[in-house]
């Protein structure tokens, strides 16, 4: 198996085309609840090519995005390269290479399952400022909601070489109350959605750490079984696929 900070290396261009964003609404409740300002801070670990560092470098913000993956890093230092405040940082959760208490927020879109949480937890407290936040972001498929997404999901059982092992669903409530501990944490949910044709709904599966790569004996069965999804539940040429975008806020320290 490869290394976490390794094995979006070869997903970069299906990454960039096919994954999705966040609301805007998640903007709002940061500005609301966490007292968000274009003034803040952030460092956004797990930048990955840059999909929630946008969000706040449009919003005026000075962003580190800390990427430890040379080619997902790369990406996003391309596509993010007309923004002013935007510093790219080779460092991983653990060791991110900012000074203390240097950051108003702390960030993870779709990447905190990835990291070692005791070390991880240890390197946020050292490098935000007090009354400091961190906010844990998914977009997390809906698998039930309609025959489509449990299919799909199934689909993904068959065909993900790994997926059972590296699911975000293996992090429990418990593991991030323990984070957050001794402060505490709120969970907002925002829907969000993607529209696919069949290339893009390939992409989309193609951008997955788990999905098998052209050199595999299982790819050429699963771009023919996920053909054959397309067309059971398509509409109009259009697959949709449902998430929840959980959006996780708290502090380090009780309030």
């Amino acid at each position: 198996m490869l290394k976490s900070t390794e094995r979006f290396t070869t997903r970069v261009e299906n990454y960039v085309k096919y994954r999705p964003g966040y609301p805007p609404a998640v903007l709002d409740l940061l500005k609301a609840e966490c007292g968000l300002t274009p003034a803040s801070v952030i460092a956004d670990i797990g930048s990955g090519t840059g999909i929630l560092t946008r969000m706040f470098l449009e919003n005026g913000n000075r962003v580190y995005g800390v990427e430890p993956n040379q080619a997902m890093r790369e990406a996003g230092e391309q596509l993010l390269a007309d923004f002013g405040g935007f510093v790219s940082v080779a460092a991983t959760a653990e060791e991110t290479a900012l000074p203390n208490q240097s950051v108003d927020f702390v960030t993870a879109g779709q990447a905190f399952h990835w990291f070692n949480l005791a070390r991880t937890r240890a390197e946020f407290e050292r490098v935000l400022k007090p009354g400091g936040w961190v906010v844990l972001i998914w977009n997390a498929r809906r698998v039930a909601s309609t025959t489509s997404l449990t299919d799909y999901e199934q689909f993904i059982k068959t065909y993900g070489t790994d997926y059972g092992d590296v699911t975000r669903t293996n992090l429990n409530r418990d593991d991030l109350q323990a984070f957050y501990s001794p402060g505490s944490y709120h969970l907002t949910k925002f829907e969000n959605q993607q529209l696919f044709d069949f290339e893009g709904l390939k992409g989309r599966f193609l951008s997955a750490s788990y999905a098998p790569e052209p050199d595999h004996p299982n790819y050429e069965p699963m771009v023919a079984d996920l053909r054959r999804l397309f067309d059971a539940h398509q509409v109009d040429g259009v697959y949709t696929i449902e998430y929840d975008t959980d959006v996780f806020t708290g502090q380090l320290a009780a309030g």
